[in-house]
């Protein structure tokens, strides 16, 4: 039985373009993919004839050939139709049934193009502001205004970056796909096209304010609320507030990463925090009080046990900083230093002198560390 003759099957004439070619080829294959006419038997074998016919017209050789002898040219298993047992192998028919494959399931192949390939637009990037607030603005929370350099939606051309009037218009390289194949031997390498630059679309007459590029660079003031309990690391997700998509593509979003200065007095950790308080000598061995700064401005007396060391922390209960993700406060510790005095008068060093005279039982630390001491030379003397 005779063979189809190749251009009846793809119904185009003899003296059809490579376009033409490619558009009745991709029609033809949408509507006898198998998939797509399960009810039908002959799909799979008109499905094959039509990628058959089309493997060889879209060789300019291979078309030469036929155009001349027919499928006489191709006999002896040279040809596209070598391989009967299935879909027909090799590089060409891998390259002809991508474009249909795009075309049939929205490019989700073509990392989620879709038809048209670079045609559709592109999310814009996320941007990231470092905010520093102080420790205060972290214990209240703010609302401030910051000032973000980004990329916008032109104005004049509404992100399409065509000029007024005008569209952009389907490369005709690539047929809008945004990439182009070459055959080199038994190989088709696909690359970005060079014309459209993988967009899929040309811009004839570009927009005068952004230059076809859909976007423009604009400083943009924002309102930003910190909330109370913010730490080092804390981001913050404004949605929609990052660089503009590209040819009318959404925006992508802006995160801002809190970074809380150190204090002059309190040092944080979490939701408490910490303050080192000197006290005299005489307080620390007699007892009395102390006045505690608080974060929110105030103050707190503290009692201060007769006989205190340093190092030792007393706790005033909810004076930290809010919790940031729940209710209530930390707490503030308080870190007494005992001071040694300096610059004494003579009276005061004659005082301190009569004091370390009749006080040999008032330093139990002192006592029990000399102790230690003594028993561990004694040992090394046996």
């Amino acid at each position: 039985m005779a063979k189809a003759d190749y251009y009846d099957i793809l119904g185009v004439s003899r003296s059809a373009s490579a376009e033409e070619l490619k558009k009745a080829y991709r029609q033809k294959a949408k509507e006898l993919h198998p998939d797509r006419n399960k009810d039908n038997p002959t799909a799979e074998e008109q499905f094959k004839a039509v990628n058959e016919a089309y493997d060889v017209l879209k060789d300019a050789e291979k078309k030469a050939a036929y155009d001349r002898f027919g499928h006489a040219a191709f006999e002896g298993g040279n040809g596209a139709s070598a391989g009967r047992g299935g879909f027909h192998g090799g590089a060409d028919f891998a390259s002809a049934f991508s474009d249909v494959f795009d075309d049939l399931f929205g490019g989700f192949a073509a990392g989620g193009r879709g038809p048209g390939g670079g045609q559709r637009a592109r999310r814009g990037s996320d941007l990231r502001y470092n905010l520093r607030v102080t420790l205060q603005d972290a214990y209240r929370g703010k609302q401030t205004a910051i000032r973000v350099p980004s990329s916008v939606s032109c104005d004049g051309c509404h992100g399409t970056g065509a000029a007024t009037g005008t569209e952009p218009s389907t490369c005709p390289t690539c047929s809008g796909m945004g990439k182009v194949r070459a055959q080199q031997g038994f190989f088709t390498v696909e690359r970005t096209c060079p014309t459209c630059s993988g967009r899929g679309q040309i811009i004839k007459d570009p927009c005068k304010v952004c230059g076809g590029a859909g976007r423009v660079e604009k400083e943009r003031s924002l309102s930003v609320n910190i909330p109370a309990g913010v730490e080092t690391g804390t981001r913050i997700r404004l949605a929609g507030e990052g660089e503009a998509g590209m040819r009318g593509g959404p925006p992508g979003d802006l995160y801002i990463f809190i970074e809380v200065a150190p204090h002059q007095i309190f040092e944080r950790d979490g939701a408490n925090l910490y303050c080192r308080i000197p006290v005299s000598l005489a307080t620390a061995a007699l007892g009395g009080e102390i006045e505690a700064p608080t974060i929110d401005g105030g103050r707190s007396r503290v009692k201060v046990p007769a006989g205190v060391q340093s190092g030792k922390q007393l706790r005033l209960r909810a004076k930290g900083m809010p919790m940031l993700r729940g209710a209530g406060f930390g707490d503030l510790y308080i870190e007494l230093a005992v001071e040694t005095p300096v610059n004494l008068t003579a009276r005061q060093k004659e005082l301190l002198r009569e004091f370390e005279e009749a006080g040999s039982n008032n330093s139990p630390e002192s006592q029990d560390f000399f102790s230690r001491v003594k028993g561990f030379w004694d040992g090394m003397k046996g």
